[in-house]
């Protein structure tokens, strides 16, 4: 991907990232208002596909959205450039995303 496409990218990753911090705080607001424990959360969103779908979204943008931010940070500090340091920086990406929807399924299957 070149810099406008990365640029493009980070932005979009930015807007999900942003609707989908308010939608999570205000969940957990609304929820520890009503009076809900941490287990009974859990319990609500145990099987819920909706709440698997919108915190894999939620990981794979926070994945790829701090892995472009931290690959611009090291080609304007280290200088790194090319194909390999491309393609580290996507593995970072795809890890980071994997722990984050991993977490999703657990609260998923719990």
């Amino acid at each position: 991907m070149n810099g406008v496409q990365l640029w493009a990218v980070q932005r979009a990753t930015a807007m999900v990232l942003a609707l989908a911090v308010v939608v999570h705080l205000v969940t957990i607001l609304v929820a520890v208002r009503g009076g809900l424990s941490a287990a009974e959360i859990i319990g609500r969103t145990r099987g819920n596909w909706a709440w698997l779908g919108f915190y894999s979204v939620f990981a794979l943008a926070a994945g790829l959205h701090g892995a472009i931010g931290l690959r611009a940070i090291a080609a304007e500090w280290a200088g790194w450039r090319g194909r390999g340091y491309d393609l580290a920086w996507i593995g970072i990406a795809l890890l980071t995303a994997a722990f984050g929807i991993r977490a999703a399924w657990g609260l998923y299957s719990a």
